[in-house]
Protein backbone atom coordinates (compact mmCIF):
# COMPACT_ATOMS: atom_id res chain seq x y z
CA UNK A 1 0.00 0.00 0.00
CA UNK A 2 1.26 3.29 -0.88
CA UNK A 3 0.50 6.35 2.00
CA UNK A 4 1.24 10.14 1.10
CA UNK A 5 2.95 12.12 3.66
CA UNK A 6 2.41 10.22 7.02
CA UNK A 7 0.99 6.97 7.81
CA UNK A 8 -0.54 5.69 10.71
CA UNK A 9 0.47 2.13 10.95
CA UNK A 10 -2.01 0.49 13.13
CA UNK A 11 -3.04 0.75 17.00
CA UNK A 12 -2.02 -1.22 19.77
CA UNK A 13 -3.11 -1.55 23.46
CA UNK A 14 0.30 -1.23 25.79
CA UNK A 15 0.02 -1.84 29.23
CA UNK A 16 2.62 -4.33 31.13
CA UNK A 17 5.55 -5.19 28.53
CA UNK A 18 7.81 -1.91 28.43
CA UNK A 19 10.21 -2.81 25.68
CA UNK A 20 9.37 -2.85 22.38
CA UNK A 21 11.64 -3.36 19.14
CA UNK A 22 10.54 -2.59 15.46
CA UNK A 23 11.56 -3.71 11.99
CA UNK A 24 10.12 -2.85 8.86
CA UNK A 25 11.01 -2.24 5.20
CA UNK A 26 10.30 1.02 3.87
CA UNK A 27 10.09 2.45 0.20
CA UNK A 28 9.81 6.22 -1.50
CA UNK A 29 8.89 7.07 -4.40
CA UNK A 30 8.94 10.60 -5.72
CA UNK A 31 12.01 11.65 -4.32
CA UNK A 32 15.66 10.43 -5.03
CA UNK A 33 15.93 9.55 -0.95
CA UNK A 34 14.28 10.82 1.77
CA UNK A 35 15.14 10.38 5.73
CA UNK A 36 12.10 8.55 7.08
CA UNK A 37 11.02 9.02 10.74
CA UNK A 38 9.24 6.49 12.38
CA UNK A 39 6.69 8.33 15.91
CA UNK A 40 5.00 6.88 18.90
CA UNK A 41 1.87 8.43 19.84
CA UNK A 42 0.47 7.18 22.61
CA UNK A 43 -3.29 8.02 24.39
CA UNK A 44 -0.69 10.19 26.97
CA UNK A 45 0.07 12.02 24.37
CA UNK A 46 3.56 11.78 24.17
CA UNK A 47 5.33 11.36 21.12
CA UNK A 48 9.16 10.18 20.73
CA UNK A 49 10.93 8.88 17.69
CA UNK A 50 11.61 5.54 17.62
CA UNK A 51 13.49 4.84 14.23
CA UNK A 52 14.16 6.36 11.61
CA UNK A 53 16.08 5.22 7.73
CA UNK A 54 17.64 6.69 4.80
CA UNK A 55 15.54 5.50 1.69
CA UNK A 56 16.57 5.52 -1.20
CA UNK A 57 14.65 5.42 -4.84
CA UNK A 58 13.57 1.68 -6.04
CA UNK A 59 15.62 0.27 -3.26
CA UNK A 60 14.20 -1.11 -0.12
CA UNK A 61 15.42 -0.06 3.05
CA UNK A 62 15.10 -1.86 6.12
CA UNK A 63 14.60 0.41 9.58
CA UNK A 64 14.93 -1.19 13.10
CA UNK A 65 14.51 0.67 16.18
CA UNK A 66 12.70 0.54 19.38
CA UNK A 67 10.88 2.57 22.32
CA UNK A 68 10.29 1.77 25.96
CA UNK A 69 7.06 3.26 27.87
CA UNK A 70 7.28 4.32 31.65
CA UNK A 71 3.82 4.02 32.02
CA UNK A 72 0.71 2.17 30.38
CA UNK A 73 -1.24 3.32 27.40
CA UNK A 74 -5.32 2.65 26.25
CA UNK A 75 -3.41 1.91 22.69
CA UNK A 76 -0.52 3.48 20.62
CA UNK A 77 0.07 4.61 17.46
CA UNK A 78 3.30 4.43 14.87
CA UNK A 79 3.85 7.44 12.47
CA UNK A 80 5.86 6.96 9.56
CA UNK A 81 6.36 10.17 7.66
CA UNK A 82 9.26 11.88 6.06
CA UNK A 83 11.65 14.07 8.39
CA UNK A 84 10.62 17.67 6.90
CA UNK A 85 6.81 17.00 6.87
CA UNK A 86 6.52 17.04 3.14
CA UNK A 87 4.62 15.00 1.04
CA UNK A 88 5.88 11.61 0.03
CA UNK A 89 4.71 8.79 -1.41
CA UNK A 90 5.75 5.71 1.14
CA UNK A 91 5.53 1.71 0.82
CA UNK A 92 5.72 -0.28 4.22
CA UNK A 93 6.20 -4.16 4.39
CA UNK A 94 6.64 -6.58 6.91
CA UNK A 95 6.50 -4.34 9.62
CA UNK A 96 6.94 -6.54 13.18
CA UNK A 97 6.58 -5.15 16.66
CA UNK A 98 8.34 -7.62 19.13
CA UNK A 99 7.44 -6.91 23.38
CA UNK A 100 9.72 -7.67 25.90
CA UNK A 101 9.73 -7.07 30.22
CA UNK A 102 12.21 -5.75 31.60
CA UNK A 103 13.59 -9.23 32.92
CA UNK A 104 13.57 -10.28 29.25
CA UNK A 105 16.21 -7.75 28.19
CA UNK A 106 17.83 -8.00 31.29
CA UNK A 107 18.49 -12.22 30.60
CA UNK A 108 19.28 -11.30 27.02
CA UNK A 109 22.05 -8.50 27.85
CA UNK A 110 23.24 -11.09 30.47
CA UNK A 111 23.23 -14.15 28.55
CA UNK A 112 25.37 -11.55 25.85
CA UNK A 113 27.88 -10.67 28.04
CA UNK A 114 28.30 -14.23 29.35
CA UNK A 115 29.03 -15.68 25.48
CA UNK A 116 31.07 -12.51 24.55
CA UNK A 117 32.87 -11.12 27.98
CA UNK A 118 33.82 -14.50 29.35
CA UNK A 119 35.77 -17.61 28.43
CA UNK A 120 35.85 -20.98 29.78
CA UNK A 121 39.03 -22.31 31.05
CA UNK A 122 40.81 -25.51 31.75
CA UNK A 123 44.37 -25.87 33.68
CA UNK A 124 45.95 -29.25 33.32
CA UNK A 125 48.35 -29.95 36.70
CA UNK A 126 51.25 -32.19 35.82
CA UNK A 127 54.75 -33.01 37.01
CA UNK A 128 57.77 -32.22 34.21
CA UNK A 129 56.93 -36.23 33.08
CA UNK A 130 53.67 -35.35 32.24
CA UNK A 131 51.63 -37.21 34.93
CA UNK A 132 47.94 -35.81 36.00
CA UNK A 133 48.04 -34.19 39.74
CA UNK A 134 44.80 -34.99 41.05
CA UNK A 135 43.55 -33.23 44.00
CA UNK A 136 46.19 -30.19 43.50
CA UNK A 137 44.64 -26.74 45.51
CA UNK A 138 44.21 -23.69 42.61
CA UNK A 139 43.66 -20.19 43.13
CA UNK A 140 42.84 -17.82 40.34
CA UNK A 141 42.55 -14.59 40.24
CA UNK A 142 42.43 -11.49 37.22
CA UNK A 143 44.96 -9.51 37.56
CA UNK A 144 43.81 -7.34 34.13
CA UNK A 145 40.71 -6.50 32.17
CA UNK A 146 40.38 -7.05 28.26
CA UNK A 147 37.57 -4.81 27.76
CA UNK A 148 38.55 -1.08 27.85
CA UNK A 149 36.65 1.18 30.10
CA UNK A 150 37.98 4.20 31.08
CA UNK A 151 36.71 8.02 31.33
CA UNK A 152 38.25 11.22 30.02
CA UNK A 153 40.60 12.79 32.61
CA UNK A 154 41.24 16.41 32.85
CA UNK A 155 44.72 17.94 34.17
CA UNK A 156 43.61 18.16 37.52
CA UNK A 157 45.31 14.97 37.76
CA UNK A 158 48.37 16.33 37.78
CA UNK A 159 49.81 16.59 40.95
CA UNK A 160 46.75 15.06 42.94
CA UNK A 161 47.50 11.64 43.69
CA UNK A 162 44.07 11.30 45.42
CA UNK A 163 42.49 11.65 42.02
CA UNK A 164 45.65 9.77 40.33
CA UNK A 165 44.68 6.67 43.08
CA UNK A 166 41.26 6.75 42.41
CA UNK A 167 41.49 6.73 38.87
CA UNK A 168 44.06 3.88 38.37
CA UNK A 169 41.86 1.05 40.58
CA UNK A 170 39.32 2.08 38.06
CA UNK A 171 40.08 2.31 34.86
CA UNK A 172 42.26 0.93 32.07
CA UNK A 173 41.78 3.72 29.53
CA UNK A 174 42.24 6.80 29.17
CA UNK A 175 41.27 9.97 26.86
CA UNK A 176 42.15 13.94 27.51
CA UNK A 177 38.86 15.52 28.09
CA UNK A 178 40.60 19.51 26.05
CA UNK A 179 44.45 19.17 26.76
CA UNK A 180 45.53 17.78 23.32
CA UNK A 181 42.61 20.03 21.51
CA UNK A 182 43.96 22.71 19.34
CA UNK A 183 42.97 25.60 21.06
CA UNK A 184 44.56 24.21 24.08
CA UNK A 185 48.23 23.32 22.24
CA UNK A 186 48.38 26.23 20.44
CA UNK A 187 46.35 28.95 21.90
CA UNK A 188 48.01 31.53 19.93
CA UNK A 189 49.77 31.23 16.16
CA UNK A 190 52.98 29.61 16.11
CA UNK A 191 53.43 29.13 20.26
CA UNK A 192 52.78 25.21 20.26
CA UNK A 193 53.10 24.14 23.62
CA UNK A 194 52.87 20.37 24.94
CA UNK A 195 53.74 20.48 28.18
CA UNK A 196 50.38 19.48 29.81
CA UNK A 197 49.84 16.51 27.47
CA UNK A 198 53.23 15.22 28.04
CA UNK A 199 52.53 14.96 31.89
CA UNK A 200 49.44 13.42 31.61
CA UNK A 201 50.69 10.82 29.31
CA UNK A 202 53.63 10.27 31.95
CA UNK A 203 50.83 9.58 34.37
CA UNK A 204 49.29 7.07 31.77
CA UNK A 205 52.69 5.51 30.86
CA UNK A 206 53.40 5.30 34.66
CA UNK A 207 49.88 3.31 35.36
CA UNK A 208 49.75 1.65 31.64
CA UNK A 209 46.49 3.07 30.71
CA UNK A 210 46.14 2.85 26.84
CA UNK A 211 44.88 6.64 25.82
CA UNK A 212 42.54 7.75 22.96
CA UNK A 213 43.71 10.70 20.95
CA UNK A 214 41.15 13.52 21.06
CA UNK A 215 41.22 14.93 18.88
CA UNK A 216 43.03 16.48 15.74
CA UNK A 217 40.60 18.42 14.40
CA UNK A 218 37.25 19.62 15.52
CA UNK A 219 34.76 20.73 12.35
CA UNK A 220 32.41 23.11 15.04
CA UNK A 221 33.92 26.71 14.34
CA UNK A 222 33.28 27.61 18.03
CA UNK A 223 35.74 25.32 18.84
CA UNK A 224 38.59 26.07 16.91
CA UNK A 225 41.36 28.48 18.15
CA UNK A 226 39.92 31.90 17.45
CA UNK A 227 43.41 32.83 15.70
CA UNK A 228 42.65 30.29 13.23
CA UNK A 229 38.79 31.10 12.36
CA UNK A 230 39.91 34.29 11.20
CA UNK A 231 42.40 32.41 8.51
CA UNK A 232 41.43 31.80 5.21
CA UNK A 233 43.05 30.15 1.35
CA UNK A 234 46.76 29.22 1.99
CA UNK A 235 47.30 30.74 5.25
CA UNK A 236 44.85 27.97 6.72
CA UNK A 237 46.04 25.08 4.85
CA UNK A 238 49.69 26.22 5.98
CA UNK A 239 48.21 26.36 9.90
CA UNK A 240 46.32 22.68 9.51
CA UNK A 241 48.80 21.56 7.72
CA UNK A 242 51.46 22.67 10.75
CA UNK A 243 49.09 21.39 13.57
CA UNK A 244 48.73 17.50 11.93
CA UNK A 245 52.00 17.29 11.73
CA UNK A 246 53.53 19.34 14.86
CA UNK A 247 51.20 16.76 16.51
CA UNK A 248 51.45 13.23 15.04
CA UNK A 249 54.87 14.03 14.92
CA UNK A 250 55.07 14.30 18.60
CA UNK A 251 52.85 11.80 19.56
CA UNK A 252 53.45 8.82 16.93
CA UNK A 253 52.67 5.65 18.46
CA UNK A 254 51.58 6.91 21.57
CA UNK A 255 47.68 7.19 21.07
CA UNK A 256 45.71 3.99 20.39
CA UNK A 257 43.12 5.43 18.41
CA UNK A 258 42.75 9.30 16.78
CA UNK A 259 39.38 11.27 16.60
CA UNK A 260 40.67 12.42 13.48
CA UNK A 261 38.36 15.23 12.26
CA UNK A 262 34.96 15.87 15.11
CA UNK A 263 31.80 15.83 14.63
CA UNK A 264 31.69 15.90 10.34
CA UNK A 265 28.12 14.76 10.32
CA UNK A 266 27.09 18.00 12.39
CA UNK A 267 30.03 20.81 10.77
CA UNK A 268 32.01 20.91 8.33
CA UNK A 269 34.21 24.42 9.13
CA UNK A 270 37.49 22.41 7.39
CA UNK A 271 35.36 21.81 4.50
CA UNK A 272 33.75 25.45 3.25
CA UNK A 273 36.87 27.03 3.37
CA UNK A 274 39.36 24.48 1.88
CA UNK A 275 37.35 22.62 -0.25
CA UNK A 276 35.18 19.50 -0.05
CA UNK A 277 38.61 16.48 0.14
CA UNK A 278 40.08 18.68 3.12
CA UNK A 279 38.91 15.88 5.93
CA UNK A 280 39.68 13.23 3.63
CA UNK A 281 43.30 14.63 3.16
CA UNK A 282 43.18 14.90 7.31
CA UNK A 283 42.56 11.15 7.30
CA UNK A 284 45.47 10.64 4.49
CA UNK A 285 47.85 12.39 6.42
CA UNK A 286 47.22 10.70 10.18
CA UNK A 287 47.11 7.80 8.31
CA UNK A 288 50.77 8.46 6.91
CA UNK A 289 52.22 10.25 10.26
CA UNK A 290 50.91 7.52 12.60
CA UNK A 291 50.39 4.28 10.69
CA UNK A 292 49.94 1.96 13.97
CA UNK A 293 47.38 4.26 15.27
CA UNK A 294 43.52 3.43 14.52
CA UNK A 295 41.14 6.71 13.05
CA UNK A 296 37.83 7.02 13.94
CA UNK A 297 34.94 9.31 13.16
CA UNK A 298 33.42 10.71 16.00
CA UNK A 299 29.70 12.18 16.31
CA UNK A 300 27.20 12.64 18.53
CA UNK A 301 23.31 11.69 18.72
CA UNK A 302 23.58 8.71 16.64
CA UNK A 303 23.11 6.64 19.14
CA UNK A 304 21.46 8.71 21.74
CA UNK A 305 18.36 9.93 19.81
CA UNK A 306 16.54 9.21 16.15
CA UNK A 307 15.45 12.72 16.25
CA UNK A 308 18.58 14.39 14.83
CA UNK A 309 18.49 14.06 11.33
CA UNK A 310 21.64 15.03 10.91
CA UNK A 311 23.64 12.23 12.31
CA UNK A 312 21.15 9.02 11.64
CA UNK A 313 23.03 6.31 11.81
CA UNK A 314 22.52 5.74 7.93
CA UNK A 315 24.47 9.08 7.76
CA UNK A 316 27.13 7.41 9.40
CA UNK A 317 27.60 4.84 7.31
CA UNK A 318 27.18 6.99 3.80
CA UNK A 319 30.24 9.03 5.31
CA UNK A 320 32.27 6.21 5.90
CA UNK A 321 31.53 5.19 2.43
CA UNK A 322 32.34 8.64 1.32
CA UNK A 323 35.97 8.47 2.91
CA UNK A 324 36.22 4.66 1.65
CA UNK A 325 35.91 6.17 -2.06
CA UNK A 326 38.57 8.23 -1.09
CA UNK A 327 40.94 5.20 -0.44
CA UNK A 328 40.72 5.48 3.60
CA UNK A 329 38.73 2.14 5.26
CA UNK A 330 37.74 3.78 8.77
CA UNK A 331 39.25 1.83 11.46
CA UNK A 332 36.31 2.21 14.22
CA UNK A 333 33.11 4.13 14.86
CA UNK A 334 33.22 6.50 17.37
CA UNK A 335 29.66 6.94 19.27
CA UNK A 336 29.99 10.08 21.55
CA UNK A 337 26.44 9.05 23.86
CA UNK A 338 25.79 12.51 25.47
CA UNK A 339 22.43 11.30 26.76
CA UNK A 340 18.78 13.23 28.29
CA UNK A 341 16.76 10.07 27.75
CA UNK A 342 18.35 6.87 26.98
CA UNK A 343 16.49 4.25 24.63
CA UNK A 344 17.98 0.99 24.91
CA UNK A 345 16.14 -0.47 22.19
CA UNK A 346 17.27 2.40 19.86
CA UNK A 347 20.59 1.73 20.96
CA UNK A 348 20.69 -1.83 20.45
CA UNK A 349 18.98 -1.04 16.77
CA UNK A 350 21.90 1.10 15.66
CA UNK A 351 24.85 -0.46 17.47
CA UNK A 352 23.14 -4.09 15.03
CA UNK A 353 23.43 -1.88 12.13
CA UNK A 354 26.20 -0.55 12.57
CA UNK A 355 28.12 -3.75 13.59
CA UNK A 356 27.60 -4.97 10.02
CA UNK A 357 30.42 -3.09 9.28
CA UNK A 358 32.35 -5.26 11.12
CA UNK A 359 34.45 -2.28 12.79
CA UNK A 360 35.18 -1.83 15.99
CA UNK A 361 32.27 0.45 17.95
CA UNK A 362 33.43 2.19 20.66
CA UNK A 363 31.17 4.80 23.27
CA UNK A 364 33.26 7.64 23.18
CA UNK A 365 31.74 9.92 25.83
CA UNK A 366 29.56 8.44 28.04
CA UNK A 367 27.55 10.90 30.30
CA UNK A 368 23.70 11.93 31.83
CA UNK A 369 22.28 15.50 31.13
CA UNK A 370 23.19 17.57 34.11
CA UNK A 371 19.31 18.86 33.78
CA UNK A 372 18.66 14.90 35.77
CA UNK A 373 18.80 14.99 39.05
CA UNK A 374 21.46 12.63 40.21
CA UNK A 375 19.77 9.73 41.10
CA UNK A 376 18.14 9.41 37.83
CA UNK A 377 21.43 10.60 35.99
CA UNK A 378 22.63 7.01 37.53
CA UNK A 379 20.02 4.83 36.46
CA UNK A 380 20.19 6.18 33.10
CA UNK A 381 23.98 5.49 33.00
CA UNK A 382 23.38 2.01 34.64
CA UNK A 383 21.16 1.13 31.52
CA UNK A 384 23.55 2.53 29.09
CA UNK A 385 26.71 0.59 30.20
CA UNK A 386 24.86 -2.69 30.26
CA UNK A 387 23.18 -2.29 26.95
CA UNK A 388 27.31 -1.25 25.54
CA UNK A 389 28.92 -3.93 27.31
CA UNK A 390 26.35 -6.23 26.55
CA UNK A 391 26.98 -6.05 22.75
CA UNK A 392 29.29 -7.88 20.86
CA UNK A 393 30.12 -4.86 18.21
CA UNK A 394 30.73 -2.95 20.97
CA UNK A 395 34.96 -3.01 21.71
CA UNK A 396 35.72 -0.22 24.33
CA UNK A 397 33.07 2.24 26.40
CA UNK A 398 35.07 5.77 28.00
CA UNK A 399 33.14 7.74 30.34
CA UNK A 400 33.13 11.73 30.06
CA UNK A 401 33.90 12.47 33.78
CA UNK A 402 36.67 14.31 34.01
CA UNK A 403 36.31 16.14 37.03
CA UNK A 404 37.74 19.75 37.29
CA UNK A 405 37.76 21.54 40.75
CA UNK A 406 33.84 23.17 39.41
CA UNK A 407 32.81 19.90 38.75
CA UNK A 408 32.50 18.11 35.24
CA UNK A 409 31.04 18.85 31.66
CA UNK A 410 27.24 17.31 32.63
CA UNK A 411 28.08 13.94 34.89
CA UNK A 412 30.53 13.28 37.28
CA UNK A 413 31.09 10.30 39.08
CA UNK A 414 31.97 11.69 42.55
CA UNK A 415 32.40 14.92 44.50
CA UNK A 416 35.75 16.84 44.84
CA UNK A 417 36.56 14.79 47.79
CA UNK A 418 36.30 11.94 45.74
CA UNK A 419 33.37 10.33 47.48
CA UNK A 420 31.27 8.63 45.27
CA UNK A 421 27.90 9.89 43.82
CA UNK A 422 25.43 7.60 42.82
CA UNK A 423 26.87 7.34 39.36
CA UNK A 424 30.01 6.53 40.63
CA UNK A 425 28.27 3.77 42.74
CA UNK A 426 27.08 2.55 39.37
CA UNK A 427 30.33 2.32 38.25
CA UNK A 428 31.99 0.91 40.71
CA UNK A 429 29.24 -1.97 41.00
CA UNK A 430 29.89 -2.85 37.34
CA UNK A 431 33.39 -3.05 37.69
CA UNK A 432 33.05 -5.55 40.19
CA UNK A 433 30.12 -7.03 38.44
CA UNK A 434 32.53 -7.80 34.96
CA UNK A 435 35.59 -8.99 36.67
CA UNK A 436 35.93 -12.33 37.92
CA UNK A 437 35.94 -13.11 41.67
CA UNK A 438 39.38 -14.94 43.13
CA UNK A 439 38.81 -18.64 42.10
CA UNK A 440 39.24 -21.59 44.75
CA UNK A 441 39.58 -25.18 43.85
CA UNK A 442 41.21 -28.32 43.39
CA UNK A 443 42.14 -30.53 40.27
CA UNK A 444 39.66 -33.59 39.57
CA UNK A 445 40.92 -37.07 38.78
CA UNK A 446 42.24 -35.93 35.62
CA UNK A 447 44.45 -33.11 37.08
CA UNK A 448 42.28 -30.67 35.85
CA UNK A 449 40.29 -27.99 36.84
CA UNK A 450 37.92 -25.92 34.91
CA UNK A 451 36.17 -22.03 35.25
CA UNK A 452 34.62 -19.21 33.19
CA UNK A 453 35.91 -16.06 33.55
CA UNK A 454 36.01 -12.44 32.05
CA UNK A 455 38.50 -11.81 29.10
CA UNK A 456 41.64 -10.41 30.36
CA UNK A 457 44.84 -11.52 32.16
CA UNK A 458 44.67 -14.21 35.20
CA UNK A 459 47.40 -16.03 38.08
CA UNK A 460 47.27 -19.05 38.68
CA UNK A 461 49.00 -20.51 41.89
CA UNK A 462 49.05 -24.06 42.55
CA UNK A 463 50.14 -26.32 45.33
CA UNK A 464 50.47 -29.86 45.53
CA UNK A 465 52.26 -31.32 48.59
CA UNK A 466 55.23 -28.75 49.70
CA UNK A 467 55.37 -27.66 45.97
CA UNK A 468 54.29 -24.53 44.63
CA UNK A 469 53.56 -22.89 40.83
CA UNK A 470 52.68 -19.78 39.54
CA UNK A 471 51.09 -19.54 35.89
CA UNK A 472 50.04 -15.77 34.26
CA UNK A 473 47.77 -16.81 31.01
CA UNK A 474 45.67 -14.98 28.93
CA UNK A 475 41.20 -15.30 28.43
CA UNK A 476 40.89 -14.23 25.00
CA UNK A 477 37.90 -13.83 22.64
CA UNK A 478 36.37 -17.11 21.16
CA UNK A 479 34.24 -20.29 21.24
CA UNK A 480 36.99 -22.49 22.24
CA UNK A 481 38.29 -23.57 25.48
CA UNK A 482 41.21 -22.09 26.52
CA UNK A 483 43.98 -24.79 28.06
CA UNK A 484 46.46 -24.18 30.47
CA UNK A 485 49.40 -26.59 31.26
CA UNK A 486 51.11 -25.62 34.51
CA UNK A 487 53.48 -27.92 35.85
CA UNK A 488 54.89 -28.54 39.59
Amino acid sequence: MNFQSLFCLFGFFLSIVPCFVTYGWVQIFDADSAVIKVTLKTANGTYMCVGNVIARLGCWSFLKGGFILDCPSSYAQLYFQRSDGATLNILISSVSLQPFTYRQWRKNQQDMIDKERKCTATIHISNVQGERMPRASIIVKQVSRDFPLGSAISKAILGNPTYQKWFKERFNTAAFEDELKWYSTEPQQGKVNYTVPDQMLEFTRANQIITRGHNIFWEDPKYNPWWVRNLTGPDLKSAVNNRIKSLLNKYKNEFIHWDVSNEMLHYDFYEQRLGTNTSLEFFQTAQQLDPLAKLFMNDYNVVETCNDMTSTVDSYISKLRDLEQGGIFMDGIGLEGHFTVPNPPLIRAVLDKLATLELPIWLTEVDISKNLDKETQARYLEMVLREGFSHPGVNGIMLWTALHPDGCYQMCLTDNNFDNLPTGDIVDNLLKEWQTRVVHGETDEHGTFSFSGFLGEYKATVKFGNRTANSIFTLYRGDETRHIYVHL
